[in-house]
């Protein structure tokens, strides 16, 4: 009898630990033959480029692009790398990933250890004071603070959760979402580009293994090897109470820390305001348990306002 041990690692790679090549061939399997000038061909079945097209248009040989993606040759110099990020479309923060990966392969790995992360102090006293909707987010996207606000809008929003976890295995932080699959998405893009190409992070082998097991929709963007900055935007929250909810996001790095940010949610429309504003109320307790009925007399005010589309007149010849 004997046992074989399985090692499995978060990026999808085999044991050689091939990070590079990994990201090579699942960015060439995103690009459309036509975006390239390549006539597709009905009987086609490569998914994407093929690696003879992607060296063709890079100015490279076909025996040395296999030799990056197979993980034989682990030190393409920058011109190379540069027009890979030009064959495959990646935009600025892509292409920083992939001189990043370049520059990882060179250097042996081993596992580490996760360190626990531990925002300022004096950030943890201006969260609770903040007027908005604020938690502080690590670079593994944990929950690493949160003001009553935040909490209120999500209850995951809480210390000890963690963001991935949450928005891909929690029905009710889903329900939250209108568009699922976009923020999912960017969740994990943003997660790439926080942890880099620290594959061998014991907490990102740990999430990724988990999250890898329990959600095929995880599993199948995560092979995409998106990446995209932690940033701002607008996010629009379907809530139990007040309903429809269009916040902008801001997402402030803090200052000698690796990788946390402070997240701040404040109104997007002014009839976002008063939602917010009974949001307040609800959490200082000035207001019934029950917000639901305010929030639709809200959106009815907002209806009544609404000016009527304009209709063209009739015209008789």
């Amino acid at each position: 009898m004997f046992a074989v041990r399985v090692r499995c690692l978060p990026w999808g790679v085999s044991d050689t630990d091939n990070l590079l090549g990994e990201f090579l061939r699942a960015r060439r399997e995103l690009v459309s033959p036509a975006a390239v000038g390549i006539p597709i061909q009905r009987n086609r079945r490569v998914a994407g480029l093929r690696r003879e097209e992607v060296a063709m248009l890079a100015g490279i040989s076909v025996e040395y692009y296999l030799r990056l993606e197979q993980g034989r040759d682990r030190h393409p110099s920058e011109q190379v790398l540069t027009a890979l990020a030009r064959v495959l479309f990646l935009e600025d923060e892509a292409a920083a990933y992939l001189l990043q990966l370049a520059a990882a392969d060179r250097t042996p790995r081993k596992l580490r250890r996760y360190r626990a992360e531990s925002p300022p102090a004096s950030l943890m006293k201006l969260v609770p004071t903040l007027p908005f909707p604020a938690f502080v987010e690590g670079r593994y996207l944990d929950v690493l603070a949160a003001n009553p606000l935040a909490t209120a809008v999500s209850p995951r929003l809480t210390s000890g959760h963690n963001r991935l976890r949450d928005v891909f295995l929690d029905p009710e932080e889903r329900a939250l979402f209108p568009e699922w699959e976009e923020t999912a998405a960017a969740l994990i893009a943003g997660f790439r580009q926080s942890v880099g190409s620290d594959a061998d992070d014991a907490r990102v082998v740990e999430l990724v293994g988990e999250l890898s097991v329990a959600s095929p929709t995880f599993s199948r963007l995560w092979s995409r090897h998106d990446v995209r900055e932690r940033q701002g935007g607008t996010v629009t929250f379907q809530h139990p109470s007040l309903g429809d909810l269009m916040v902008h996001r801001e997402k402030l790095e803090v200052t000698g820390t690796d990788g946390i940010v402070l997240v701040i949610y404040h109104a997007a429309r002014p009839k976002d305001d008063e939602k917010l504003a009974l949001l307040g109320a609800m959490v200082a307790g000035e207001t019934g348990a029950d917000i639901s009925d305010a929030a639709e007399s809200t959106e009815e005010a907002d209806r009544s306002v609404r000016p009527e589309p304009h209709r063209p007149r009739s015209r008789i010849f």
